[in-house]
């Protein structure tokens, strides 16, 4: 199989890996608790291996599509946020729960949302150029969403050192590593062929992520679902919800078809990997339910995107003209 094979079927892939993590998980949740040890490390190489295939360099090509630069940042930044505080709200006597689902509403995805996009006949192209954008922009906002959205409830008070500690060591570390390997191999054959080597990692570390993350947390989801039922409407609720958000700011902007589903994808697939080392730095109290709570996201936004897929380009619009 070629990278390009290995790329198209990743999504089956991955949803194979999932169901096998969890049946793995409750079969033997004494075996798969172990794997707990390798979520870290595992994460950290995969977004040293996603982060080697954003064009940071070629900022400037996320940015000249005005239009659709304009619309994902104003769906992405202001209209899910927003989404997301009128979704969450009914949480507040559920603080765990409440900070799990905000860190992954909040944050956009950045790696398979390519994929997706790709599958539900949008432009894949534009997604890739405009992730250094949606990334760093996610980076700084996550702060300011959480102070905003939790400052009120006194059940929710968060570690700045662990949480901070997670961040750097799990996406700044990548990322500034994948940004110096990518100016290096302009200059060096060696560091071109590392790259190319890298470049077939994504899709297996991917599957290696939800193994350990899945295999891991799926006991914990398993054993508090009842604590987790309040935040399963939120989820759905948003599934049915952001892709509406991402096709009218499409139409506000008066995108292309496939423009539009792009912007849709990206605002309803989450950064729930990413951000889930941040909820297990979260303090002791409400650490374990807020990481459940963000797993029981990916489970759900797994199955969503396979009716994306089918949705979006039915609907997202037929018409391939400018509106």
């Amino acid at each position: 199989m070629d990278r390009e094979s290995l790329e198209r079927n990743q999504i089956p892939v991955y949803f194979a890996c999932a169901v096998i993590a969890a049946i793995g998980g409750i079969v033997a949740p004494d075996a798969a608790g172990n794997l707990d040890v390798l979520v870290t490390p595992a994460i950290a190489v995969l977004m040293y291996a996603m982060f080697l295939q954003i064009p940071f360099l070629d900022l400037k090509q996320g940015l000249s599509n005005k239009a659709f630069i304009s619309a994902v940042l104003l769906s992405n930044f202001v209209l899910i946020p927003l989404l997301v505080w009128a979704l969450t709200g009914g949480l507040d006597d559920h603080p765990a729960l409440l900070v799990g689902a905000l860190l992954v509403l909040l944050t956009p995805c950045i790696d398979y949302v390519v994929v997706f996009t790709h599958l539900g006949k949008g432009d894949a192209r534009l997604i890739l150029a405009a992730t250094p954008v949606l990334l760093l922009l996610q980076l700084l906002l996550l702060p300011i969403y959480l102070s905003v959205m939790t400052g009120s409830e006194p059940g929710v008070v968060i570690a700045i050192a662990p949480f901070v500690e997670a961040f750097l060591f799990l996406i700044v570390v990548p990322l500034l590593l994948a940004v110096t390997t990518a100016g290096l191999a302009r200059r060096s054959v060696i560091v071109e062929r590392w790259n190319a080597a890298w470049a077939w990692l994504p899709v297996p570390a991917m599957a290696v992520v939800l193994v350990v993350v899945i295999g891991s947390q799926i006991g914990s989801i398993v054993r508090e679902i009842e604590r987790l039922l309040p935040v399963i409407p939120v989820y759905i609720a948003f599934m049915v919800c952001a892709p509406l958000v991402g096709a009218l700011t499409s139409r506000m902007f008066k995108l292309q078809a496939e423009a539009a589903r792009a912007v849709t994808f990206s605002s309803s697939t989450r950064n729930s990997l990413v951000v889930l080392p941040l909820a297990l730095a979260l303090p002791e109290e409400i650490r374990g339910l807020a990481a459940a709570a963000v797993i029981t996201q990916t489970l759900i936004e797994l199955v969503s995107e396979l009716v994306y897929v089918r949705v979006v380009p039915a609907f997202v619009w037929r018409a391939r003209k400018p509106l």
